[in-house]
């Protein structure tokens, strides 16, 4: 079979995997629905397809040896209707070529599970409009049994090109901006990993690569800081004074999200999330390191490289405009 990785979705998860993949030397192509972007490396083959459209995904994934599936819907409290289409698309893309897919999930699938650290073998708890949604599209991929699969999952990330994050921009643009306040709808006092983008495209490409990873569920390897630990790192690294950190209690949140919700569709139906923010949220990744050696990046070296990302970015919006940080996570 031929050494070629084709990559759906070019959010800060499919650059990273390209990115890797490049490292390793490998002949990779980005599948998207429009033009080829302006960022995409001329090493990097581009073909047009739309995800959610069999007949096109087979196409882009001819004589594909590895399918990597980093594609995200559009709209955040629109997952049951948006997702679902972009997973059968591209599965049916890898399945007409015979290539190994690589999956990206995160750990709504798990849902409250009283702060014990997660494995893969944690039951699928999870419930409410994007977690119901991420457990039945788990499930529908292992019910898979012609394909070789492997599902990856990642907490909220981190790095550069994320944005759309817990540890994202509404936490970094008022921190480098100098706000003398920063509010996070979070325990400031309990642990709550995060992934390194990279780390995550690093156990992508690895598992996908590994037979031994196929047909298995891995957890990338994170960190967990608390949150107060993590603004205090971000601030530190980036030379600033720390910014005073304040979060509504557990109560208040359940109570203002589902209020909030009327007028900002994103945060309908966020209550399903609250417990990840309100008891430690750990991730054991034993499996990834036992099995492909991996280990998480120190989270110093993380926030630095997620620091110049962001201060080579055009000017942002002031950091007492962004001093809130959401429930939303980036994938």
């Amino acid at each position: 079979m031929s050494n070629r990785h084709v990559v759906f979705g070019s959010g800060p998860v499919g650059r990273a995997v390209i990115a890797e993949l490049l490292s390793r030397s490998q002949a990779v192509v980005l599948a998207s629905r429009g033009a080829r972007p302006s960022w995409l490396e001329a090493r990097v083959e581009h073909v047009r397809a739309d995800a959610t459209d069999a007949a096109t995904t087979r196409v882009a994934c001819r004589g594909a040896s590895h399918v990597y599936n980093c594609t995200n819907a559009a709209q955040y409290h629109r997952w049951p209707e948006q997702f679902p289409p972009l997973q059968r698309g591209v599965l049916e893309g890898a399945r007409a070529n015979g290539a190994v897919l690589v999956v990206v999930e995160n750990l709504y699938v798990y849902g409250p599970h009283g702060g014990v650290p997660m494995t893969e073998d944690l039951p699928l708890h999870g419930k409410g409009l994007r977690s119901t949604t991420r457990v039945e599209m788990t499930n529908e991929l292992a019910a898979v049994n012609d394909l070789r699969i492997v599902r990856v999952r990642a907490s909220d990330l981190i790095g550069p090109g994320v944005t759309e994050s817990m540890a994202g921009a509404r936490l970094f643009d008022p921190i480098l901006s100098g706000a003398a306040k920063v509010q996070v709808m979070a325990d400031p006092t309990l642990p709550h990993a995060v992934t390194s983008v990279t780390d995550f495209a690093k156990t992508l490409v690895a598992a996908g690569l590994d037979a031994r990873a196929h047909g298995q569920v891995l957890h990338a390897p994170s960190r967990s800081p608390t949150p107060g630990e993590l603004v205090s790192l971000i601030a530190a690294e980036a030379g600033v004074k720390a910014p005073r950190l304040s979060a509504p209690s557990r109560t208040f949140a359940s109570m203002m999200i589902p209020v909030l919700g009327v007028f900002v569709p994103e945060l309908r139906g966020l209550t399903e999330n609250v417990s990840m923010f309100y008891e430690p949220f750990i991730v054991d990744s034993t499996r990834a390191k036992t099995l492909l050696g991996l280990e998480a990046t120190p989270l110093s070296e993380t926030i630095r490289d997620a620091i110049a990302w962001y201060r080579a970015q055009p000017t942002r919006p002031s950091g007492e405009e962004l001093a809130y940080c959401s429930l939303q996570t980036s994938f």
